[in-house]
């Protein structure tokens, strides 16, 4: 491992750092990438340089079989300061589970936190807006942020929209302090906005998104206080392929979704109305023909859904790959014929036979019709892209 001799030769080490770098991106055992820093102390700042991503033990961003079975480190601020100082090229860092890591333990991200694009804050309980500011002045490169059961507020979700310009991808998940305030603020502030989490939001009704960028195609408003106002806001931006709104408010009487079938939701693939206990055939009517791409709708346990809705769904749906209907109070024979006799791209029906009015001659004539659809007993959530990870 010398360097140059006199006699002409060289050797490795006489490699500049992007070769080594070559070199090392090229390894594809494990094992070899974790030892290659022990070769020597150049070797080691190699090793360093070429690390894009950091997950610690605590974590629970992407659990694996030996990852549950090793002990809980407790993460500590002077922690992550050394990593951060050793590893300065991060684009991706999971801090997810340190629930005692304080906003000065981020502080280090004021250094080397310019190349960060992921990273992941998921239960840091002791996350604040101070935290939030940190992040803000040091990761301008930031576009994936989850932020899931931290103590944010409005005001600080205001302060990385207007310094994180680039964010694509934001989970406000169980944030009790975010309102729509803080919404308008990152939907005005971040014009390449795909994909937002608000799930058990208690205090946003969606107005928030009202003028939202054409990119947003990724809402999940799950158990919100949604308003007739906030589903506009919802769909204004007009790019939503994804939206669950499952668990909603009952607020909204049984028409109160029929704007999500008004023009501005034309994309929409996938739609979770589930435990939607009060939307009517209205709504449903609205939607089966406001929204022609649909693929995958979740109608479990909206029991105001009667004939009209379902005729509907059935004329109109011509490209449902998978509908939802468990426990479904007024799905009758009659609507379950209107499903057999349209929605002809229909492969997988969830429903739990035992628990409707439809009888066993219609599901028998269902089968007999409609033999390749595979209808399961089971409950399924709608499962939304990978959105995050990307």
């Amino acid at each position: 491992m010398e360097g140059s001799s006199g006699d002409g030769k060289t050797s490795i080490m006489d490699l500049p750092d992007d070769c080594l770098c070559f070199i090392f991106q090229w390894l594809d055992c494990g094992t070899d990438c974790e030892s290659f820093g022990l070769t020597c102390h150049r070797w080691l700042d190699i090793q360093n340089l070429c690390r894009r991503s950091l997950q610690f033990q605590c974590s629970f961003t992407l659990l694996t079989c030996s990852s549950l079975s090793q002990p809980i480190i407790d993460i500590r601020s002077f922690h992550v300061g050394r990593l951060l100082t050793r590893f300065q090229h991060l684009n991706w860092l999971s801090l997810s589970g340190c629930t005692e890591l304080p906003d000065s333990g981020l502080n280090q991200l004021q250094n080397y936190g310019s190349k960060l694009q992921t990273l992941y804050l998921d239960c840091c309980f002791q996350i604040t807006d101070n935290g939030l500011s940190v992040i803000a002045t040091g990761c301008s490169s930031l576009t994936s942020i989850s932020l899931y059961r931290c103590n944010v507020t409005d005001v600080g979700l205001e302060t990385l929209a207007n310094t994180c310009s680039t964010l694509m991808r934001v989970n406000l998940a169980y944030c009790l302090h975010i309102s729509d305030c803080g919404l308008r603020a990152l939907s005005q502030g971040c014009s390449q906005l795909t994909a937002v989490r608000t799930s058990s939001c208690r205090t946003v009704t969606g107005i928030g998104f009202n003028g939202c960028s054409p990119t947003l195609a990724y809402i999940d408003a799950e158990s919100c206080q949604l308003g007739p106002e906030g589903i506009i806001g919802i769909v204004s931006g007009g790019g939503l392929e994804f939206l669950n709104v499952s668990g909603m408010s009952s607020t909204l009487n049984g028409g109160g979704l029929a704007a999500i079938g008004t023009g501005f939701a034309t994309r929409l693939k996938t739609l979770n109305l589930r435990m939607c206990r009060n939307v009517g055939d209205e709504s449903i009517v609205a939607i089966a023909k406001g929204c022609p791409l649909l693929e995958e709708w979740n109608l479990s346990l909206c029991h105001e859904v009667r004939f009209p809705g379902w005729a509907s769904v059935g004329l109109n749906c011509n490209n449902l790959e998978k509908l939802h209907v468990n426990r479904c109070r007024n799905l009758c024979d009659r609507g379950l014929q209107a499903l057999r006799d349209g929605c002809k791209q229909l492969l997988i029906l969830y429903a739990n036979k035992k628990n409707s009015r439809v009888s066993s001659t219609a599901w028998e004539l269902f089968k007999m019709y409609r033999g390749n659809v595979d209808i399961k007993d089971e409950e399924v959530m709608c499962i939304g892209p990978d959105w995050i990870a990307r």
